[in-house]
């Protein structure tokens, strides 16, 4: 399908409003730079965030009503009406909700709303994964061995004995670490299959499924890209995201710590000539597998989208991510160029939730909220005291991020801005991420 053309009625001048389709700190982190820009923004509120902070970070705030997400931030229709009724030029989905949304973006160019992100069709090309897969291929871009989309079981098992356990089984449609299994051998691939073609016939309307070899001692670098639309991109950096649980970031870092020159820039390289081959537009990250013990990266995906950890490539270039997005998508010409990372930068994400009951949400309200404020930290959060973390969406509650000029000096102020954070009254993973810091494993 031929993408839709993004529009913008006034070209080559920044918008006046912008509707923020999303919830939490993204918010407040987007309202940030539209203020700056002298963009109104707009924010839109489920019932269950009536007194959310995020709300009064911008100059305007719609009510959705509802109180789940598939009530409120997930109503494309509704969203798009207020939009036209107050008079919204663009939306900006920040990550989560309708970010990789590819009939939400083109809905929003035939309402003659710019959609600020990728185009509708490289949101549906990379948003299936295998391919994804062909077009990395195509683009000359390393991958693990494996296969095309699977018929059935009986192919799958084929396919994982030409390629040889462990394999891991994936979903070809969403993400999140959603639809992801690793099997080590034939009885497990059976017990497998109909678990996660389930899953991604439930959670993301495909079942679709694939197998591709897994990487044992793997970590997970990603590479941040930006193009212009028009066959220019470049990538700002790489971010090291190998700590996970259940397959989801739990802190993120960049440059990526003891990876060679030579394979950095060729990963780099590499992100670039993937982005070039379809004249991406927009913010995005390609992912990799990499295989230190063999100094190897191969292609995971590409997410369409700001990612959460945006921040520390930020903090390292000097870039503001957003006002690219904002400024592109409005036409305003500015220099698009990769400048010299300097330093290095952490960031951490707490989370309202207990570690020490298989680390479940933990709702209710801040009796007190305490931020460190030195000058190597930046805080992304939506919360102050008095704030009530809702049970209906992710737990999130801040970014920390922090800078040094070296690595080990960065690690020692986080440490340093993790024991001036607090956030009373609910649990939160703060001593998980305190206890993380000394694993010698991570600081080595």
């Amino acid at each position: 399908m031929p993408d839709v053309l993004i529009p913008n009625t006034m070209p080559n001048m920044m918008f006046n409003k912008v509707l923020i389709a999303n919830r939490g700190e993204i918010v407040v982190r987007i309202a940030r730079t539209l203020k700056k820009l002298g963009v109104t923004s707009v924010a839109i509120y489920s019932d269950s965030d009536a007194d959310s902070p995020h709300i009064r970070a911008c100059d305007e705030a719609i009510a959705l009503g509802g109180q789940t997400a598939a009530e409120s931030y997930l109503q494309a229709d509704r969203i798009l009406a207020l939009a036209k009724t107050h008079g919204v030029q663009a939306i900006i989905p920040g990550y989560g909700f309708l970010s990789e949304n590819a009939d939400f973006a083109e809905r929003c160019a035939h309402e003659g709303i710019a959609f600020i992100g990728p185009t509708p069709n490289q949101l549906r090309e990379f948003g299936l994964k295998h391919r994804a897969r062909e077009l990395a291929t195509a683009a000359k871009v390393p991958l693990a061995p494996g296969s095309d989309l699977l018929k059935d079981l009986p192919a799958a098992l084929h396919e994982a004995e030409r390629i040889g356990y462990p394999i891991m089984l994936k979903s070809t449609a969403g993400g999140g670490g959603i639809g992801l299994k690793r099997c080590a051998d034939e009885p497990a691939l059976i017990d497998a299959f109909e678990a996660v073609a389930g899953m991604g016939a439930r959670f993301f309307g495909d079942g679709g499924v694939f197998v591709e070899r897994f990487i044992d001692h793997a970590r997970h670098v990603e590479v941040q890209i930006f193009g212009d639309g028009k066959g220019s991109v470049v990538a700002l950096g790489e971010r090291d995201c190998s700590l996970q649980r259940r397959n989801q970031k739990v802190i993120e870092e960049t440059p990526a710590p003891n990876l060679p020159a030579k394979t950095r820039a060729a990963m780099l390289a590499s992100a670039e000539r993937l982005g070039e081959s379809i004249a991406y537009q927009s913010a995005g990250t390609v992912e990799y597998i990499y295989d230190a013990p063999r100094d190897e990266f191969y292609f995971l995906e590409v997410n369409t989208r700001l990612q959460v950890e945006h921040p520390i490539t930020e903090e390292v270039t000097g870039v503001d991510l957003i006002e690219w997005m904002v400024s592109l998508a409005a036409g305003v010409p500015f220099e698009l160029s990769a400048p010299t990372p300097h330093g290095h930068a952490i960031e951490v994400r707490v989370y309202a939730e207990e570690p020490l009951r298989h680390f479940q949400p933990a709702p209710g309200q801040l009796s007190n909220v305490t931020l460190p404020d030195d000058k190597f930290v930046r805080v992304d959060t939506w919360v102050e005291t008095s704030t009530t973390v809702p049970a209906q969406f992710d737990p999130m509650l801040a970014k920390i991020i922090v800078t040094g000029e070296t690595r080990s000096k960065a690690l020692s102020n986080l440490a340093e801005a993790l024991a001036k954070t607090s956030f009373d009254g609910i649990s939160t993973n703060l001593p998980f991420l305190r206890d993380l810091l000394s694993l010698p494993d991570f600081v080595a």
